[in-house]
C-alpha cells in the first residue's frame, strides 16, 4: 500500500508542476481559463503582469492590485456583460485592450465599470464594446490615455463613451473616444474633463444636473451636437476647440436652464449653431463668453426665451452667414456687448485707437419672417429672402428689430 500511494502521489505531483509550467507559457486557452484566478491570487498592493495573449472575461478586481497588461494583453468578454469590474479603491488598470462587452443597455455592459475611489485607469484600448467607461457612485478617479469605440450599431443604439453617474471629482483627461453615443455627466458635480478628442457621438459631451465642472482644452469634432449643459450651473468651458458640427438641429456649445456659466478662449468653427442659449434664471445671474472664436458657421449665436442675462466680451464673429439671431421678446440692450470684433462692422477708426467710432448695431429686417415663423425657415438665405431684406434695408416697411449693440466693436484683430 505504501508503494501505491507513492506511485500515486508522484503523477499528481508531476502534473502539478507540468500546469505550473504551461501557465507561464503564452498559451490563449490557459490564459482564458486562469485569468480571474490571477487576478484573485495577486495580495492587495501587489502587481499583476499579464503576458501577451488573449484572456477571457468577465474579471472583477475586488482588492486594491496594479493589473498591467503591457500593451499586448487582450481581455475579451465573449459578449457576456462588462469586460471589466472595478469593485474596489486605488486599482490600477493599464496596457490592456478589452473588448467584446455584452449588449445590454439596462445594465450598461461596459469596457470598464468603476464602482470605487481613488482608481486609475491609464493607457487601454476598449473595442467593439457598448459602453466604454462607466463610474457609479465613484469618487477621486482618473481616466487617462485610453482608445474608446462603441459597437458597430445605429447611432442612437450605441453607448456612452464615457458615463459618470453621481460621481465626483473625477479626471477624464486625454482619451481618444470615436463613434460612441454620448460622453454623459449626470448627477456628477466637480468633474474636470480636459485633453480628450471626441469624434463621431452624438453628444459630444452633456452635462445634466452636473454643476461645478471644468471642461477644458478638449476637441470635438464630426458630433451631432458638441457640448450641451443642461440644469447645471457653475461650469467652465475653457480652449477647447468645436467644429463640424452640422447636424441641423446641433450646437457647438448649448445652454439650458444653467447660470453661472463661463465660455472662454473657445474655437467655434464650421457649426450649424456656434452658440445656442437662453437666458438664466435670475436678475443676478449670467452667462458669460469670452475670448472665443466663433467664425464660418450658418448662425453664430442664437438666444432663445430671451430675458438678457448674457455677456459677450472679446469675441471674434468672423464669416458667418447670420451673426446673432434672437427668438422670442424681449430687451435687446439687457444682454451686455463690448469689445467684440465683428468682420461686417461698417464704421470707421479715425483715431487709430483699435476700437471702432461708432456702435455696432444688428438689426433684423427680413430675418423676421424666418425667426417667427417656424416653417419659413427652410426659405432662410434663399434668393427670394435674401432680396426681400436687402429691399427693407434699402427701404424698411416697419421699424426693424435691435438685437444687440456693441458700443465699444474692436475695429481689427491686432488689437
Amino acid at each position: 500500500m505504501k508503494v501505491i500511494r507513492r506511485l500515486s502521489a508522484a503523477p499528481v505531483r508531476w502534473h502539478h508542476y507540468f500546469l505550473s509550467f504551461l501557465l507561464l507559457l503564452p498559451c490563449p486557452a490557459l490564459s482564458q481559463l486562469s485569468l480571474q484566478t490571477l487576478v484573485d491570487g495577486t495580495p492587495p498592493g501587489g502587481t499583476l503582469r499579464l503576458e501577451p495573449g488573449i484572456y477571457a472575461g468577465p474579471v472583477t478586481l475586488s482588492r486594491p492590485i496594479v493589473l498591467d497588461g503591457g500593451g499586448k494583453a487582450i481581455i475579451d468578454g465573449g459578449g457576456k456583460r462588462s469586460v471589466l469590474r472595478i469593485n474596489a479603491d486605488n486599482t490600477v488598470v493599464r496596457g490592456l485592450v478589452l473588448r467584446n462587452t455584452g449588449s445590454s443597455h439596462d445594465q450598461m455592459d461596459s469596457g470598464i465599470a468603476i464602482e470605487g475611489n481613488g482608481n486609475r485607469i491609464e493607457n487601454n484600448v476598449i473595442e467593439n464594446a457598448l459602453f466604454g467607461v462607466v463610474l457609479k457612485q465613484a469618487k477621486q478617479n482618473v481616466v487617462r490615455h485610453n482608445r474608446i469605440r462603441s459597437k458597430s450599431a445605429e447611432l442612437s443604439m450605441r453607448g456612452e463613451s464615457v458615463r459618470l453617474w453621481n460621481s465626483i471629482d473625477n479626471h477624464i483627461e486625454d482619451n481618444d473616444i470615436a463613434d460612441a453615443r454620448d460622453f454623459t455627466l449626470m448627477n456628477s458635480p466637480n468633474n474636470f474633463v480636459s485633453g480628450n478628442s471626441i469624434r463621431g457621438s452624438r453628444y459630444g459631451m452633456h452635462l445634466i444636473f452636473s454643476p461645478y465642472c471644468h471642461i477644458k482644452g478638449n476637441r470635438l469634432s464630426g458630433n451631432s451636437t458638441g457640448i450641451v449643459v443642461l440644469n447645471s450651473d457653475y461650469i467652465t468651458i475653457h480652449d477647447n476647440t468645436l467644429q463640424h458640427t452640422a447636424d441641423v438641429s446641433g450646437a457647438c456649445i448649448a445652454i439650458k436652464k444653467s447660470t453661472e456659466i463661463l465660455a472662454e478662449g473657445n474655437r467655434i468653427v464650421h457649426c450649424a449653431t456656434g452658440i445656442l442659449s437662453d437666458s438664466p434664471v435670475g436678475d443676478a445671474n449670467k452667462v458669460v463668453f469670452r475670448g472665443n472664436l466663433i467664425a464660418h458657421n450658418t448662425t453664430g449665436v442664437q438666444l432663445y426665451g430671451e430675458k438678457g442675462g448674457h455677456t459677450f466680451e472679446n469675441n471674434r464673429f468672423e464669416k458667418n452667414l447670420v451673426q446673432v439671431v434672437i427668438f422670442g421678446s424681449g430687451d435687446a440692450l439687457s444682454n451686455h456687448w463690448l469689445d467684440n470684433y465683428w468682420d461686417d462692422y461698417q464704421g470707421f477708426d479715425l483715431n487709430h485707437d483699435g476700437i471702432g467710432d461708432t456702435p455696432h448695431e444688428v438689426y433684423a429686417y427680413a430675418d423676421r419672417i424666418w425667426i417667427e415663423t417656424p416653417a419659413a425657415r427652410f426659405f432662410r438665405n434663399s434668393p427670394a429672402l435674401e432680396l426681400l431684406d436687402f429691399l427693407e434695408r434699402l427701404a424698411p416697411f416697419s421699424a426693424p428689430d435691435l438685437l444687440l449693440r456693441d458700443p465699444r466693436p474692436r475695429f481689427s484683430l491686432a488689437r
